[in-house]
């Protein structure tokens, strides 16, 4: 395990790789555009992504040197938790104010099922769609259907397209959408805060740079709430989907798809009538 952790950083090609992203995101520098009452503010971060992905597919970017990167990005992510962490300390007494807040957060994951389950099942999907529409499908959830259902499994399946999906575009998208919502929406920055911390530390980061872009001000207080946020998404997550989230989606997929079954059957006796 060290050998191979010693592995990573002798991998000079891919740090040189990743340090010319980060001067060529950071020369682009933050753009915003207007868009009606609003804006979508341009990040370096968001730079950065599309410009990886982009390069992944070049000889620049080995097959070898994405798996290296890997475990490099969660070593990022933890300094990046633990900053939230330390900033989060002078914020405690609002923390603890907006306390149900934060605790009740995590029914707002269940808009997943409600309003992307139908759909799934309406296109067509079959058990893939449970995997996908359960949560928003980040790395605890990845390992809650893997261990219900197994990888392989059509749940499996469904969790899996919709973690890779957010690991490519979730960044991307978030962070677009959050700055743009701040500043067309009059709810109130804190909220929108709370709202990054429910995806990864990449898909927190990519949401919080907009918004402290936007109200910097109060940048403390925002960094502050969403690293506290996406701590407790890790945390009570993981347990909203075991006992309320998946068993929910299972319920109402066979809810829906018998439905579906039963209107499909009613069209083909239709047909078949003289």
């Amino acid at each position: 395990m060290a050998q191979e952790s010693l592995k990573l950083w002798k991998d000079w090609r891919l740090h040189l790789v990743v340090l010319a992203i980060v001067i060529v995101a950071e020369s682009i520098g933050t753009h915003s555009i207007p868009l009606g009452p609003g804006a979508i503010l341009l990040l370096p971060m968001l730079y950065a992504v599309i410009i990886g992905l982009a390069l992944y597919f070049t000889p620049l970017v080995s097959d070898k040197q994405s798996i290296n990167a890997e475990p490099l990005v969660f070593l990022s992510v933890a300094v990046l938790i633990a900053k939230f962490g330390v900033q989060a300390g002078p914020a405690i007494p609002q923390i603890i104010e907006a306390g149900p807040a934060l605790l009740l957060q995590e029914f707002g994951n269940l808009g997943t099922i409600f309003l992307a389950l139908p759909l799934a099942v309406f296109l067509g999907l079959k058990r893939e769609s449970i995997g996908m529409t359960h949560s928003i499908g980040r790395e605890a959830n990845l390992a809650l259907i893997t261990d219900k259902y197994g990888l392989s499994s059509p749940e499996g399946r469904g969790v899996m397209a919709m973690y890779i999906f957010g690991t490519v575009f979730g960044s991307i998208f978030i962070g677009l959408i959050s700055g743009f919502l701040a500043t067309v929406t009059p709810i109130h920055p804190l909220s929108f805060a709370m709202a990054t911390g429910v995806g990864s530390g990449s898909m927190a980061a990519a949401s919080l740079g907009p918004l402290i872009a936007a109200y910097p001000d109060m940048s403390a207080e925002l960094t502050a709430f969403s690293g506290v946020s996406n701590l407790i998404s890790s945390v009570s997550g993981l347990y909203m989907s075991i006992f309320v989230g998946l068993p929910l989606t299972v319920k109402m997929y066979e809810i829906l798809s018998r439905k579906r079954d039963l209107k499909a059957a009613g069209g083909a006796e239709d047909v078949k009538k003289p």
